[in-house]
């Protein structure tokens, strides 16, 4: 359970609700004291906890089991808009966020001494709205400073002061605490633009300690929040601010000698003798005037006095009673005989009693000795804090760690003696306490400061897996989950490995619902790195999973890709199914955003190159869903569909999921150069799309493809026609036409070789064509209804058409040498038609006429055409005629 919570933190309302009467067949209600069975969870590991957040436009559930789940965030559950806090709800927060008092008050409180003039000059810069740093040294009392000014500060913005700390905070994570100090919204983390948005509306008074940057960093701070006037507090070794962020400059020193000797008194809680006072300008000379030794000087000098009483006066006047000597001595009381005798045998020390002051070397560096003078529980506080790196664990958890039911008083004591400082809500050790501690006890010390952080990792671990624990208190608790992951992770022994595992498991999904994100993100490199060292493949593939999607959150791409892939190689290789499936969705998403971004990069290159008219990048439709525990199946060639012919105008069509898989399409970007979709007319209508965005839409890259190895083979085809046009001629081919580069063949029954014959020379020239193999029960050389086919003169410019079923003798000319084609005819330079070479006569061939008998046909010689005039070898001339043969 929550040790600062006796009781249950969610079930109050069903232990303290009526009794409600029961029946013998339900189920009979535990008692408060009885342990609440755990729910069936895979695995056995007890319950979880499982939280949806909405982070920008995503869904997001945190998953302990398998790792968390995004999606984009349907639009349902989107959260409303943000509301203002009210002045009783900031001064609510601010309670909350100041550290917890401690149990017991062990020394005075300490008033801000001599810091009047610096006050009033920072108060009066706040107050005309100008952004001021606060730099000091550690213990120059700059957090006791700003508390002052946050005082003063309070009705002087709309939105009143917000107390920040930049103790490990980058500025987002500054930005995302500034916005939920102002605002309500829970379970909501904003975007980048979003958050932007919101911080420059908020007028307040920011006052941040601790502050760890500079530069630029700063100056991403200051620009998001123009509304606002900060008061930062760093140390001289933080990077200055940039010269153009008009942020004033105030430095903050040491007191003079009057007033450190005053907080010493006050410290002391009486006056100063003379060998004090002394010993006090010695310590001021060294120490250069900083409060915080003076304030560890006064806890000596306490314990000084402490030693020296008497024991009469512990027994008359109890531990936790007021010392009579200390009202005594600043008064200047005394007795008639003018001494203090009477005192001193009350219980008054006397200064004859007391012990030598502390040398200036040991007030120079008064850890030790104040450390050896408290009790053994502040001591083991001590030892955990200087094991954890100087964070120190709440008080509350102290009993449990320290083993002492009364430990959590230790906070007080270690308060009272200057060894511990606050920052933000929890205590960490002061400046260079940790560093004289392990110079004076170096060897015990550090032999253990591993079995203490170990003690803490397992302590937080069951703490933190407890569901009586909200996650804003493990939150709270950040810094020291945090520490005590850093000393175990680089450990060498394997059961401290093991424990940062398993802290680092527990806390993680905490510190993600509750918007502790910086938290979150140092809590899983943790673990990934100590799952790696320890060899458990399965924690290591959680953690990097946890980190793709954290990346994913932050807009950076490419980090999470590189994260899920190695999370879904890891639980390939251990057969985790589930977890898998969990990692594919995630890096579908991955592919479907990076898409986008390339797409938007592409339209604004589009605009930049188009004369500075940015092309309008088109909606994408809505990510298809796809139910839980099924697989994302993967896109296949044979899958691809072209877009639709006639969509409708104006509306894209997006990817219809089905109810077992759902298909995963990259959508394509906007090509350079597009032209911009235009609107309809009047402003309002649908917008007209050109038919280069829709492809680019509704398609993916295999679609493209295919269509552009469509258009390549179509484009081929075409070139091929064109070429055996051009080829041809414009005269018409005869179906025993030999083409130029074939052979012929000899028929049966033929006189000879029946492809050479040259058909008649058009216009455009006629090519030679093979004659037609003879079918079964035809002769050779027969046409298909009975007619001898030999190829006739083509038609004249301007007499009839000569056709060989007419009677008119048509020579042959087959070729001289059997089986070896005729030489192709050949183009003339300047008409185009065609002129074969003279092929020698040889045996005439019969014609069948129309309807008479075969007559033999005379062999005739090639002529020489007339200038101009285009013949062949068997076709007449132009005239009309028909070429005498040569004897």
């Amino acid at each position: 359970m929550d040790p600062t919570n006796r009781g249950s933190e969610e079930f109050h309302d069903a232990e303290h609700a009526p009794a409600q009467p029961q029946d013998d067949a339900a189920p009979k209600r535990r008692s408060p004291r009885e342990t609440a069975p755990a729910p069936d969870v895979p695995g056995g590991q007890g319950p979880v906890r499982v939280v949806q957040l909405v982070s920008g436009d995503y869904l997001l559930t945190v998953n302990p089991v398998d790792g968390s789940e995004i999606e984009p965030c349907p639009p349902g559950s989107l959260p409303a808009r943000p509301e203002r806090h009210g002045p009783e709800q900031r001064a609510e927060l601010r309670r909350a966020a100041a550290p917890p008092p401690p149990a017991r008050q062990a020394g005075p409180r300490l008033p801000l001494l001599h810091r009047a003039e610096e006050r009033e000059r920072l108060g009066r810069l706040l107050t005309r709205g100008r952004s001021v740093r606060l730099t000091g040294p550690a213990g120059s009392g700059r957090s006791a400073l700003l508390d002052a000014l946050a005082e003063d500060c309070e009705g002087l913005a709309p939105d009143g002061v917000v107390r920040l700390n930049g103790h490990r905070r980058s500025a987002t994570d500054l930005l995302h605490e500034l916005f939920t100090a102002v605002h309500h919204a829970p379970l909501h983390r904003l975007d980048r633009a979003e958050l932007l948005a919101a911080v420059s509306e908020i007028g307040a008074v920011v006052v941040l300690d601790d502050l760890e940057f500079g530069g630029s960093a700063l100056d991403e701070l200051l620009d998001a929040t123009p509304e606002c006037a900060f008061l930062f507090a760093a140390t001289p070794d933080v990077p200055a601010p940039s010269a153009d962020s008009h942020v004033e400059e105030v430095f903050l020193g040491g007191l003079d000698r009057t007033g450190c000797l005053e907080l010493l008194e006050h410290a002391v809680g009486r006056a100063l003798t003379d060998e004090e006072a002394n010993w006090a300008a010695d310590l001021w000379f060294e120490s250069e005037g900083l409060p915080l030794r003076f304030v560890q000087a006064g806890a000596l000098l306490r314990q000084r006095d402490a030693l020296a009483a008497a024991p009469c006066a512990v027994e008359e006047f109890g531990v936790f009673a007021e010392r009579p000597y200390a009202n005594a001595s600043a008064s200047g009381e005394k007795d008639a005989t003018g001494d203090a005798g009477d005192g001193a045998a009350a219980g008054i020390p006397d200064e004859t009693a007391k012990g030598p002051l502390p040398t200036l070397a040991q007030a120079a560096a008064p850890a030790p000795l104040l450390a050896s003078r408290l009790d053994e529980a502040a001591r083991q506080t001590l030892r955990f804090a200087v094991a954890l790196g100087g964070a120190v664990p709440h008080q509350a958890h102290l009993p449990a760690l320290v083993g002492d039911t009364h430990a959590d008083a230790a906070i007080g004591e270690l308060l009272a003696c200057g060894l511990l400082t606050t920052v933000g809500a929890h205590y960490r050790l002061a400046t260079g306490v940790a560093e004289q501690l392990l110079a004076e006890y170096g060897e015990g010390w550090a032999t253990e400061a591993a079995a203490k952080a170990h003690t803490a990792a397992q302590h937080y671990a069951w703490w933190a897996g407890h569901p009586s624990v909200t996650p804003e208190r493990i939150a709270h608790e950040a810094d020291t989950v945090l520490a005590a992951l850093g000393a175990l992770t680089g450990d060498a022994e394997a059961p401290h490995r093991a424990a940062a595992v398993l802290l680092a498991r527990t806390a993680a999904p905490a510190f993600a619902a509750a918007l502790h994100w910086g938290a979150w993100e140092r809590s899983l490199r943790y673990g990934q790195e100590a799952a790696r060292l320890a060899g458990e493949v399965g924690e290591e593939a959680y953690f990097h999973h946890e980190l793709g999607v954290l990346a994913l959150c932050t807009g950076n791409l490419d980090r999470a890709r590189a994260e899920l892939e190695a999370s879904i190689g890891l639980r390939g290789v251990l057969a985790d199914k589930r977890g898998a499936v969990a990692g594919r969705r995630a890096l579908a998403l991955v592919a479907d955003r990076s898409g986008l971004a390339a797409g938007t990069v592409a339209a604004a290159a589009a605009g930049r190159t188009g004369g500075g008219r940015t092309g309008v990048v088109p909606p994408l439709p809505p990510l298809p869903h796809t139910p839980p525990g099924e697989e994302v199946p993967a896109a296949r060639s044979e899958q691809s569909a072209a877009p639709p012919a006639t969509p409708g105008a104006g509306k894209v069509p997006g990817p219809r999921a089905t109810d077992e898989t759902t298909a995963v399409i990259k959508r394509m970007a906007a090509m350079p150069g597009a032209p911009a979709a235009t609107a309809a007319p009047g402003g309002t209508g649908p917008v007209r799309r050109t038919w280069l965005h829709r492809i680019t839409d509704r398609s993916n890259r295999r679609n493209l493809a295919a269509a552009g190895a469509g258009a390549v083979l179509a484009a081929v085809l075409a070139a091929v026609v064109t070429l055996g046009a051009a080829s041809g001629g414009d005269a018409p081919r005869h179906p025993d036409t030999v083409k130029p580069g074939q052979s012929a063949s000899q028929q049966d029954g033929d006189g000879g070789l029946d492809a050479d014959e040259p058909d008649s020379g058009g216009a455009g020239g006629g090519g030679q064509v093979p004659a037609r193999k003879a079918r079964p029960g035809e002769t050779p050389g027969e046409g298909p209804g009975g007619t001898t086919a030999t190829p006739g003169p083509s038609t004249p410019s301007g007499g009839a058409d000569p056709s060989p079923s007419q009677g008119t003798p048509t020579p042959t000319a087959p070729s001289g040498t059997p089986g070896r084609p005729s030489p192709s005819p050949s183009r003339t330079p300047g008409g185009g038609s065609q002129s074969p070479k003279p092929t020698p006569s040889t045996d005439p061939q019969p014609t069948k006429s129309g309807g008479g008998e075969t007559k033999p046909t005379p062999p005739t010689q090639p002529t020489t055409p007339s200038s101009g005039v285009s013949t062949s070898a068997s076709g007449p001339a132009p005239s009309g005629k028909s070429s005498a043969p040569v004897a």
